[in-house]
């Protein structure tokens, strides 16, 4: 599910980065713990989807399904107790998909000290239509030095993302010329 490089679509008004830009807070018990006693990692996982993908759906005005997820980076455990803010953003649009860029911080349920950034994560998501068909998304329009950071960065993923499926797939088809199967 990749698409060309951006072109606006004149039908369909750009939005702001402001518009569908959400945080989703969770707080941790034991129900989310892994062997070591600390939140399991794919607990976190789904909250980063759950957020995205609001962000996506309502980007984009509709349904929108992860594509994939380019990076998760666990920064710091999350423990029992822990009130965790997943907070994500579009950073970067395609004529159907979006990249979707998440932070997640983690404070003491009881405790007035600041959150502290225990992870983030980008996100790819198509829009699809009912029949699951991919459909145009709006331009986003970043509107702070910061968002205009993040959709130069979003670029540069997409572009990496692009050249590793093509590297692999021509891998791929060498070694099946080769007659090597794996």
């Amino acid at each position: 599910m990749t698409d060309q490089a951006p072109e606006a679509d004149p039908d369909i008004p750009a939005k702001p980065t402001s518009a569908s830009r959400t945080t989703l807070s969770h707080i941790m018990t034991h129900n989310d713990t892994n062997l070591l006693g600390t939140v399991h990692g794919g607990v976190i996982m789904k909250l980063v989807d759950d957020a995205a993908g609001a962000v996506a759906g309502r980007h984009s005005g509709g349904p929108a399904v992860t594509a994939s997820m380019d990076e998760m980076v666990f920064l710091e455990p999350v423990r029992v107790g822990d009130l965790v803010h997943v907070k994500a953003q579009v950073n970067w649009t395609g004529r159907t998909s979006m990249e979707i860029g998440v932070r997640v911080l983690a404070e003491r349920w009881n405790e007035s000290a600041p959150a502290t950034q225990v992870g983030s994560a980008y996100l790819v998501f198509a829009a699809v239509d009912a029949d699951g068909k991919p459909r145009r998304v709006p331009q986003v329009m970043p509107e702070t030095d910061r968002d205009r950071r993040r959709y130069q960065e979003a670029q540069i993923r997409r572009t990496h993302r692009l050249a590793r499926r093509r590297a692999i797939r021509e891998l791929r088809e060498k070694r099946a010329a080769e007659g090597i199967r794996d």
